[in-house]
């Protein structure tokens, strides 16, 4: 994962976001296709309806000739015959209601199917008479959704009949099937000159489809639409479906990210320990180094001194002056004692050996670096006092481990004071707690330069001109063997020592 994606996966809010974002997107693409699919559904089930009604219409011109025919073919007498075909049409062709055959000659008996009111007969009359051949179309004057054919019989000029049919618009769509029946789709049929004989459901604002019917006769007007409103554009079941895969979809694309950012942060923390190693052992290899370079320095001159002894010895022998040996000899020792504190001191800050720890109060032990101390301190002028506290100090540790440990931390103390007199200050406390135990060793000396701070507790680091540098670094080697830690105090005047120890309590969970 790059830096760029690393802040994004780790955002809840921003995935929260791209999610509503992906899910919006995902809703409008479905309202689009949404609005798509209803557009085609009209329009093919538009075109059913108007292949449907073409259908139907051109059958009304065959049952015209039909009628046409029987009207014609002889007298009155003829009129049953006529009015039998007329009724079974309608019988067999429910949206035909009415059929009616009117003379052009006024006194001449009309026959039909129904009742022949005077109003319509002159219509049918008037309308037949002034045709040319062609059937013409007008809404029925008495009945609504209705429309009349009207056409000349024989279809001559010498016609003697007008021949009408009357159609129930209505009955002309039917049966069309149930998309038909929804409330949101619209429906109106319409004469040629924009009369609406039949209309169903709410106008249409959205989709339109409007055709004439394919009937060179009925050249009627079909107009269809459909209402979209929200309900259309997001039906719940697919709507939810697709937000539901959208946001697997996510959630997938997420957790694959976030395996391949962890397998990246993986690698790279990998690469990262490897070079931290290789730096670890380069800053060893370098200490080792350092602490090889110190230990050859400090032991340079307590080695030149006893070479330089032992030659004046060899020079007081020659001379039989033996009075004047022993100085020399003691001092001999007395160096050689130091070299081998030296290297006892490395060996112990260099080799961690595993010592038994036991429970203690660790007052015994300041109490035996009280009583090792006080002579030094009185020496030097400096008062130095131990504030054990009010209660048992109770740790698990190495009773002289920790005596040494102390040791070094007041010596160090009454050193750093010990040009001020009886002006200096060391105050040993000890702060008992309720799972550790923390000691504290204060002085005001002048405390610790800011370019040693850093490698305090490194070997050979010293400020005196005699010191060895061991002393910090075996401390911290033995705190840290007992489960605690030491550091050097910062804020405080001169010079602040804490070490923590886990109590006795917290090493019994342990």
């Amino acid at each position: 994962m790059t830096g760029q994606n690393r802040p994004i996966l780790e955002s809840p809010l921003k995935l929260i976001a791209i999610g509503c974002l992906l899910l919006l997107a995902t809703a409008g693409a479905v309202a689009i296709l949404q609005r798509h699919a209803l557009m085609v559904e009209l329009e093919q089930e538009s075109s059913v309806l108007l292949r449907l009604a073409s259908q139907r219409a051109d059958q009304h011109d065959a049952h015209l000739t039909a009628l046409s025919a029987i009207a014609v073919a002889g007298e009155a007498e003829q009129n049953g015959l006529f009015l039998e075909v007329a009724q079974t049409i309608s019988r067999f062709y429910p949206r035909i209601d009415e059929v009616q055959l009117v003379p052009f000659d006024a006194r001449g008996k009309a026959v039909g199917t129904l009742p022949l009111a005077p109003a319509l007969a002159d219509t049918i009359r008037a309308s037949a008479q002034a045709s040319t051949g062609h059937i013409a179309l007008l809404p029925h004057p008495d009945r609504p959704q209705h429309y009349i054919m009207v056409k000349r019989s024989p279809n001559t000029d010498a016609a003697r009949y007008g021949l009408m049919l009357g159609i129930d618009a209505e009955k002309l769509v039917d049966e069309a099937g149930t998309f038909w029946s929804r409330p949101d789709v619209a429906l109106t049929l319409s004469l040629p000159d924009g009369h609406a004989l039949f209309h169903r459901g709410a106008a249409p604002e959205t989709i339109r489809f409007a055709r004439a019917l394919g009937s060179a006769s009925q050249p009627l007007l079909l107009e269809t639409g459909m209402q979209i409103g929200i309900a259309n554009l997001l039906p719940a079941l697919r709507t939810g479906l697709a937000l539901l895969a959208v946001t697997l979809a996510y959630l997938a694309a997420l957790s694959a990210l976030r395996q391949r950012a962890r397998v990246r942060g993986a690698i790279e923390q990998a690469r990262l320990s490897a070079l931290d190693s290789r730096l670890a052992h380069a800053s060893r290899v370098n200490a080792l180094g350092e602490m090889a370079s110190g230990l050859a320095h400090e032991l340079t001159q307590p080695l030149t001194a006893i070479l330089a002894q032992a030659q004046a010895g060899r020079r007081m022998l020659a001379r039989g002056d033996s009075a004047a040996l022993s100085p020399i000899l003691d001092d001999t020792v007395a160096q050689a004692r130091r070299a081998s504190a030296m290297l006892e001191r490395f060996r112990n800050w260099s080799r961690p050996h595993p010592v038994p720890r036991v429970p203690f109060d660790l007052r015994e032990a300041l109490r035996n670096v009280q009583t090792l101390l006080a002579p030094q301190a009185a020496a030097q002028g400096v008062p130095l006092a131990f504030d054990l506290g009010p209660g048992p100090a109770p740790v698990i540790a190495d009773p002289v481990e920790m005596e040494q440990v102390v040791f070094n931390l007041a010596r160090n103390a009454i050193e750093a004071t010990a040009g001020l007199g009886n002006a200096g200050q060391v105050v040993v406390a000890l702060k008992p707690q309720q799972d550790r135990v923390v000691l504290e060793v204060w002085d005001n000396g002048p405390g610790i330069a800011p370019q040693l701070r850093s490698r305090l507790f490194t070997p050979f680091t010293t400020t005196r001109p005699n010191g060895t540098g061991l002393g910090l670094a075996l401390s911290q080697r033995l705190v840290e063997r007992a489960g605690g830690e030491i550091q050097l105090v910062d804020g405080t005047s001169g010079a602040t020592f804490r070490v923590v120890l886990p109590g006795r309590s917290a090493e019994a969970r342990e």
